[in-house]
């Protein structure tokens, strides 16, 4: 990803709110699934990470590598990430045959 595609997107996770919070129990299988589906949802998704500095890092780069997303921006307890949306997959359907 360019650098300039990377600022609109920090520009438009500006506004955003967090829609996943890691807490006390850390990053769990349950919590990676909210964030699977967030990122097929939205593409783009703010997450609150309620953890010492060490360990938020481990966590975002846990996140980043399980769900193939790119990070956009990190900041103290929050971190951005973006995946593009995969493309629906469009059944061929087939009419009758002719001989």
């Amino acid at each position: 990803m360019n650098s300039v595609r990377k600022k609109q997107l920090k520009s438009q996770a500006h506004s955003l709110k967090p829609v996943i919070m890691v807490g006390q129990s850390g990053l769990t299988e349950s919590v990676l699934k909210e964030i699977e589906i967030a990122l097929d949802t939205h593409e783009l998704i703010k997450i609150k990470v309620r953890a010492e500095k060490d360990e938020r890092n481990v966590i975002r780069d846990q996140i980043i590598t399980d769900t193939k997303a790119e990070l956009i921006q990190s900041i103290g307890q929050v971190v951005v990430i973006y995946r593009k949306k995969p493309q629906p997959k469009v059944e061929k359907i087939t009419g009758p045959r002719r001989r």
